[in-house]
């Protein structure tokens, strides 16, 4: 079963409950940290190195002797990653998508592809879990190749948990497509519920299934609750605001290993996400 943790803003948790939920694993799991923009799962999880490998994505490479500058590639891209001028053409890597139909559309076959470095994908291993995440080049402006590129590595048939970044954006789209289903983080405050109703819109345009774990609860109201009960979004996990949990965040330390009485939450949680398909499964879409 694969799972993305998800969250329609920063700073709900996400990362804490993936984390966790990976940690009580009673058999081996793969935990993809897809936020490439900004990785830290590797931070809580003191795993040993095994690979590290570069990513590239292709783009076009033109070669002047056989360019005419007849503007047929600068045409075609949506992205303005070609410019035709006087009798050649330059090239925008950072612009461009690697979709290749530049290439296709030449009439001179002047432009062929090349790679161009996006970032690197790291894996680790401890204990039963193996991490692996991307880190995002500086300058580099478009996270979703890589974001695939992570997915990638899924095995098939394994328990998968899918760190996505925040928010409701592409890289988001990019790590939710085609997941078994979404756990929504979010906090009982009107920022949490303002940004929690727009990821709910998001992933109903998906059709996935989804639940909710609402951290922090005991500041901000009972708004989030209220939503959930009118959407009817199962909420499968609340984690209180307990300054404990915020101090073990603080060393680099998990909550079920800083704070064993929270073992059985995740242990709970992770066995309802597991058999949700099942049990709960009719009434995720209900909001649709």
């Amino acid at each position: 079963m694969i799972i993305a943790v998800a969250s329609g803003k920063g700073g709900t948790g996400k990362t804490t409950v993936s984390l966790n939920l990976a940690k009580v694993a009673r058999r081996d799991v793969q935990l993809l940290d897809c936020d490439v923009e900004e990785p830290n799962a590797h931070l809580f999880l003191k795993g040993a190195l095994q690979s590290r490998e570069e990513v590239s994505v292709p783009v076009p490479e033109a070669d002047d002797s056989l360019c005419d500058g007849c503007g047929e590639c600068s045409s075609f891209c949506r992205y303005n990653a070609l410019a035709t001028i006087d009798k050649g053409v330059l090239t925008f890597p950072e612009l461009c998508h690697g979709c290749g139909g530049c290439i296709r559309v030449c009439p001179n076959k002047a432009l062929t592809e090349t790679g161009h470095r996006i970032g690197v994908i790291e894996t680790f291993r401890t204990g039963n879990i193996t991490l692996i995440h991307g880190c995002l080049d500086v300058g580099i402006a478009m996270a979703p190749p890589l974001i695939r590129a992570v997915k990638s590595r899924l095995r098939e048939g394994a328990t998968a948990i899918l760190d996505a970044p925040p928010g409701t954006s592409c890289p988001v789209v990019t790590t939710i497509r085609d997941v078994d289903m979404v756990l929504l983080v979010t906090e009982p405050t009107p920022f949490g519920l303002h940004d929690l109703k727009l990821a709910v819109d998001m992933i109903g345009e998906l059709k996935i299934p989804c639940g909710v774990v609402i951290n922090r609860v005991g500041v901000g109201d009972g708004r989030v609750h209220a939503f959930c009960r009118e959407r009817n979004l199962p909420v499968l996990l609340e984690i209180p605001d307990d300054r404990q949990i915020a101090e073990s965040y603080s060393r680099g330390e998990l909550i079920v290993d800083a704070l064993p009485e929270y073992r059985p939450h995740f242990e709970g949680l992770l066995d309802r996400v597991l058999g949700f398909n099942k049990t709960a499964g009719s009434d995720c879409h209900a909001y649709l």
